[in-house]
């Protein structure tokens, strides 16, 4: 063979080979995985169901392939282990970790859950939890489970969907603590009584909703009604915004006593005023709001409260805001800062005003009652308390204020007539452990001994008050 045959030859099969590569590359892009990632049919499996002695149900969720291409799940684990009352079966698979299981093309598989809990177990939380993760193409992707033991009652509402878990006209045991997912709902003209000793547990962004109805917590020392989140884990011990909070909306006079509000995003919301409604909104007494997110009590638009012998501190926000005007009378109160959130504010902040947003107007309303005695105005702020009023008329009577033997921090001292005898400024209150939240006092304090005698004779610890001289703030030393 010439050279010139033999180099024709060559190239000839230099191009077979090289087609030869691209057809295999091509062929091997077509059965190729894809890179794609899993769409689930839910995003939470829960269980609802209640359990007698030993409670058993299974539930199903699909996992799809949205992709035209197969696609590889390198592990799905359900992250509780062996100790998950849990189980899971992903395609006839069970186990708590499969590993490398694929599904084809626009298709889909079945994951069934089953969960059996003991629910006389004590050791077992309010709410038990867990988590399947799924892993494809280098990224998890979560399905929450979340099962109800029977040892508790349940209150759930979807107020989007419709859905009421209406307490009208009704009382709640003690026997077992109450869980909230999404709202428990006083409605209208209706009554809630809690008793001593109940304990509520709400899930994230869970409230206690009272729609013009009125609610009735009836704790005493020793036996307070405690409102906190519905997760028992140590890490979330002092976590706030786990749920919002207690949610008045127009209601009726409503009663809180010996309560304790952990935790919240808004302690307390009292939304307007019931215009037939001539007493306060509200009277709260020997109670704690504490660690909220946003604020311990939020007033607005014309509602009114009462607060006797409480303390409210470490709120994100302002542990007391009135927005839009209403009424406050309060009564040997600690009102603290201390707050660690990074949007902390005044303990205090008062406003009488807002956009309506529907119109474009501002909306000014009047205070009519701002009543303060024997409260303590303190924290980490340079001034903790911040006034943002509006006096339309320059009517004397529309901001009633009026302050009497109170302790303020302010930068600027008040000069204002409403500040009356027994004012103490800047003076450090001198509590005993802002970090463990022990604000008793000494007896070098400055609260000592300079109150105002009111009817108020105990203090939130059910100490008696001295009649001529009692002590500032929600504690008698």
């Amino acid at each position: 063979m010439s050279i010139k045959k033999r180099n024709i030859t060559f190239g000839i099969l230099i191009i077979v080979i090289g087609l030869l590569q691209f057809n295999l590359t091509s062929c091997k892009k077509i059965k190729g995985f894809s890179t794609d990632n899993l769409n689930f049919s839910i995003d939470t499996v829960v269980f609802d169901t209640v359990f007698t002695t030993i409670g058993s149900t299974t539930k199903n969720f699909k996992i799809y392939n949205p992709s035209n291409k197969k696609l590889k799940i390198d592990e799905i684990q359900l992250m509780g282990g062996s100790d998950s009352p849990f189980k899971i079966n992903v395609d006839g698979l069970t186990g708590t970790v499969m590993n490398n299981l694929t599904i084809e093309g626009k298709d889909s598989l079945f994951v069934f859950v089953e969960v059996t809990l003991k629910v006389n177990n004590a050791t077992n939380p309010l709410i038990v939890e867990d988590s399947i993760r799924f892993r494809s193409n280098g990224k998890d992707q979560y399905i929450q489970l979340a099962v109800w033991g029977q040892d508790m009652y349940y209150h759930y509402s979807d107020l989007e969907k419709g859905i009421y878990d209406f307490n009208n006209d009704t009382t709640w045991p003690n026997d077992k603590p109450h869980v909230i997912y999404g709202a428990a709902v006083v409605d209208s003209a209706k009554s809630l009584t809690i008793l001593p000793d109940t304990k509520i547990y709400l899930h994230k962004n869970a409230f206690l909703f009272v729609y013009k109805g009125s609610l009735d917590i009836q704790g005493t020392k020793g036996h307070e009604v405690e409102f906190r989140g519905d997760r028992l884990e140590s890490e979330f011990k002092d976590l706030a915004g786990q749920y919002y909070g207690i949610y008045l909306h127009q209601a009726q006079s409503s009663t809180i006593n010996y309560a304790i509000i952990h935790n919240a995003t808004s302690g307390i919301h009292l939304n307007s005023e019931d215009s037939g409604n001539s007493g306060y909104t509200l009277t709260i007494s020997n109670s704690i709001i504490s660690n909220s997110l946003s604020y311990g009590i939020w007033i607005f638009s014309g509602a009114k409260l009462k607060a006797e012998n409480c303390l409210l501190a470490k709120n994100g926000a302002h542990s007391i805001f009135m927005y839009g005007g209403g009424a406050f009378n309060l009564n040997h109160c600690d009102v603290l800062g201390y707050g660690v959130q990074a949007n902390q504010t005044p303990a205090l902040a008062i406003n009488n005003y807002y956009l309506d947003n529907s119109t474009g107007n501002t909306i000014v309303m009047p205070i009519s009652e701002g009543k303060i005695r024997n409260c303590v105005f303190y924290g980490n702020q340079s001034s903790e308390i911040k006034f943002d009023t509006l006096n339309p008329n320059n009517d004397p009577n529309y901001l009633n204020f009026d302050f009497k033997n109170a302790l303020f921090k302010k930068n600027v001292i008040g000069s204002d007539t409403f500040y009356g005898s027994g004012i103490l400024w800047n003076q450090d209150p001198g509590f005993i452990n802002i970090e463990t939240n022990d604000f008793h006092f000494s007896s070098s304090s400055p609260l000592n001994n300079n109150g105002i005698s009111t009817s108020l004779l105990q203090d939130i610890e059910g100490n008696s008050r001295s009649v001529s001289t009692p002590d500032i703030g929600c504690f008698e030393n």
